[in-house]
């Protein structure tokens, strides 16, 4: 097997120099969006340099970081005057684009010939550095021989290429064994695959025995193909990592098909294959920044901090049309009570059933939660009414298939601008709160179908700091089932929530009635509670909900005298 920089065309590719406009097009918008390039983009670049005040030099050819440097300053028209009589290629500033001074500092560009670009907010300075030195890596690798060349980014087009090559299954992972994209292979495939396929990454379990193995260690140290011969139901595997510029972008991994061997050169084909790829993963995970800059964007903007304007200019909306929230959850409680299990496959899911709908929006993680800002709703309010409710009934029932689980979404009301966006959170939010509590039939509402749940919860909430007298009818009880082991409390809840319907609360305890009858005997000689009396009923169904899990604040059993 040939070490592919000993490979003739490697040598020419990178004796040829990377073009601004090649590096741009592999490491994405989402880390450096360009202002100006005077000279073109077809200029070269032939590194990074990081300004340094104690070292004035400026190499030709580099993309100049000016970290530190104020882009409205007179050092930043210093800087690049300096850029551009030393030869090189541009200058990248931080992510605060001036105001003022924009004009002065493209003019300055124009007359030094360098180019000017600003760094996105979600890409640090030493993030950067990283992302650039391995997009220069990546911008002169050779295509791959013999392999019809997909479209920057495209990985499933990628894996069907090596596929073909290999003659086997291909999966393309990032370092956390996520699958990135996977090969269209038809036949049948073992199970491994299978089950890796269909949750989008190396199950957990598979992941530790090869970590237990040494096999990650292996495989991020070494340039080399690593193979696994057959091993009765598991077929003969090859994974090779892929790397640009010293990083560890993630790996290529080949699995044999239907008990037919791989191609004789299956692993010369990968390791040419996993250079090729390089460029690829690494335009594919800056691409993301370009995912997160609109998920921020949104985040300010439902929170009431963040600009409508930046948003819809992101999402390439009108900031003046209709738009609405709805607010998504799994499962029943409060926030704190929150599914403990990774919520990533709901987002997933969720942006996934939302783009399939045909919607334009943007899904907000929150928590455990999910936050979905409809854009573009139909002028007329009572039409885009119906167009959330129905968006809201299918996400319900789609996600609750899907997750096994049930889904609740509360709809927030429909807006008429993208400034407005942080009142239909919380209508939403609201909404989702009360379809969370324990019992409730509904799946879908807003605040007007649930506002006798959010009342009472509103008024739970403002009670929560009241300090009750000591000795009350509640609190004897909770002291009893302490002492006794016994079920009091849950019994007079559920006696309290069905309206006195001992047969109906007999139902939810799986009681027989005289059992039931016989407990709330024991409970008024136990506490002394009047259930004849309403306001006895009253402060003890309210004592109840204080107490509930999740409320934050629990009664402490009566002092011993």
């Amino acid at each position: 097997m040939t070490d592919l920089r000993d490979h003739p065309e490697w040598s020419r590719a990178t004796e040829s120099r990377v073009t601004l406009e090649r590096l741009l097009s592999v490491v994405g918008s989402g880390v450096l969006e360009l202002d100006t390039a005077p000279a073109g983009l077809e200029v070269p670049v032939s590194g990074v340099g990081v300004l340094d005040p104690l070292d004035p030099e400026i190499r030709p050819g580099v993309l100049l970081l000016a970290v530190g440097v104020d882009a409205g300053s007179a050092q930043a028209l210093d800087v690049v005057r300096r850029a551009g009589a030393a030869g090189a290629t541009g200058v990248v500033f931080g992510p605060d684009r001036p105001d003022r001074a924009a004009g002065a500092l493209r003019s300055v560009a124009e007359e030094a010939g360098a180019a000017v670009l600003f760094r996105t907010a979600w890409c640090l300075w030493d993030q950067l550095v990283g992302v650039l030195r391995a997009g220069l890596a990546s911008a002169g690798m050779p295509p791959v021989p013999a392999v019809p060349g997909p479209a920057l980014g495209d990985l499933d087009g990628l894996a069907d290429a090596v596929a073909a090559l290999v003659g086997g299954s291909v999966t393309i992972e990032d370092t956390e064994s996520r699958v990135l994209a996977h090969s269209s292979t038809e036949e049948d495939v073992d199970e491994m695959r299978r089950l890796t396929i269909l949750g989008r990454r190396v199950p957990p379990r598979r992941v530790a025995a090869m970590r237990e193995a040494g096999l990650f260690r292996a495989l991020w140290t070494t340039d080399d193909v690593l193979h696994r011969p057959a091993q009765g139901d598991n077929p003969e595997r090859l994974v090779c990592a892929v790397r640009a510029g010293g990083e560890v972008l993630g790996s290529v991994w080949v699995a044999a098909v239907a008990g037919r061997p791989l191609a004789p050169h299956a692993a010369e084909s990968l390791r040419t294959a996993s250079r090729a790829a390089a460029a690829h993963l690494l335009h594919h995970r800056t691409r993301g920044g370009e995912s997160r800059l609109v998920e921020d964007a949104a985040r300010a903007l439902l929170e009431g901090r963040g600009s409508a304007v930046l948003l819809a200019e992101r999402m390439s909306l009108s900031a003046q049309e209709p738009c609405a929230v709805l607010a998504v959850g799994v499962g029943t409680g409060s926030p704190e009570q929150a599914p403990t299990e990774d919520p990533s496959r709901m987002y997933a899911l969720l942006s996934l059933h939302c783009a399939v709908l045909g919607h334009r929006l943007v899904v907000v993680p929150a928590g455990g939660r999910a936050l979905v800002l409809v854009g573009a709703l139909d002028r007329d309010v009572h039409k885009a009414r119906e167009q959330v409710t129905n968006l809201g009934k299918s996400l319900a029932a789609q996600l609750s298939g899907a997750t096994a689980r049930q889904v609740g979404v509360g709809l927030g009301e429909v807006v008429p601008a993208l400034a407005a966006a942080a009142e239909s959170r919380r209508d939403a939010e609201l909404a989702l709160r009360a379809l969370s509590c324990p019992g409730g039939a509904r799946t879908v509402a807003r605040v007007e179908d649930v506002a006798d749940t959010i009342g009472i919860l509103q008024v739970v909430e403002a009670l929560r700091e009241v300090r009750l007298p000591p000795g009350t009818s509640v609190e004897r009880l909770a002291a009893c089932d302490a002492e006794q082991g016994g079920s009091l409390v849950e019994t007079l809840r559920a006696y309290l929530d069905h309206f006195g319907d001992v047969s109906a609360a007999a139902r939810r305890l799986s009681l027989h009635p005289n059992t039931l009858r016989y407990r709330l005997g024991r409970i008024a000689k136990v506490s002394g509670l009047d259930l004849d009396s309403p306001d006895a009923r009253l402060l003890a169904q309210l004592q109840l909900r204080l107490e509930e899990p999740g409320s934050g604040r629990r009664t402490p059993p009566p002092e011993r005298p």
